[in-house]
């Protein structure tokens, strides 16, 4: 270990990238393709470079479209993970962030500095993960989970125009359970995130009509 970092901490970024398939709400992991725990699995992350990060929130957007190749509206600061043990290289602190991809979105990531990428169940990722992952994976979930449970709409997880079935079924995807159709819906008559189209989705059964967000929404 060298002298500067025995008197300074080493300081990153971790981010949580959910998505929504298949009723299940999902999380992007990255094999990192480097040395510390390189071949294992991971939540994207990176340094702090403070000649390039003019904040923490800067410094997860930067290390995103680094690795994964995307730009995201929302990065939200989840907690903050410290100690002298969680890395080899030394005392270190990580932020970690969570942010929201539509999933007509997760065929636009481009890998970059990983040796693979995968989205796994968030609850269950099946994988083994590098350094104190899992407990950031944790974090990040009750994080989500509380603000849905709370009222907060996740509409950064649909796609630009959606319906309310497909708002319905994203917010079981985060709590885990169902809710009923009727008073999910009552429920929305008094939100101002939603602005109602005069447009339709048009399939095997009657025209369901179209939402978008608000202007200036944040989850």
């Amino acid at each position: 270990m060298n002298a500067t970092r025995e008197l300074f901490p080493l300081v990153g970024v971790d981010i949580a990238l959910f998505s929504v398939d298949q009723s299940r709400l999902q999380v992007l992991l990255v094999k990192r393709a480097e040395e510390p725990a390189a071949k294992q699995w991971a939540l994207p992350g990176g340094i702090l470079k403070p000649h390039l990060d003019d904040s923490l929130e800067a410094a997860a957007r930067r290390v995103l479209a680094h690795k994964v190749s995307v730009e995201l509206p929302l990065v939200e600061e989840v907690c903050t993970f410290s100690g002298p043990d969680r890395d080899p290289r030394g005392w270190s602190l990580s932020v970690l962030f969570y942010s929201l991809l539509p999933r007509d979105q997760v065929n636009a990531l481009v890998r970059n500095k990983v040796e693979a990428l995968e989205w796994v169940d968030a609850s269950l990722p099946g994988h083994q993960l590098a350094f104190d992952h899992a407990q950031h994976l944790t974090a990040a979930v009750a994080k989500i989970r509380a603000k849905v449970d709370a009222g907060t709409l996740p509409l950064h997880l649909l796609p630009e125009k959606f319906t309310l079935t497909q708002l319905q079924r994203t917010i079981e995807a985060i709590l885990g359970r169902e809710l009923d159709k009727s008073s999910f819906r009552r429920q929305l008559k008094s939100s101002s995130d939603l602005v109602e189209l005069d447009e339709y989705e048009r399939g095997a059964q009657r025209p369901a009509q179209l939402f978008r967000a608000s202007d200036g929404f944040l989850f």
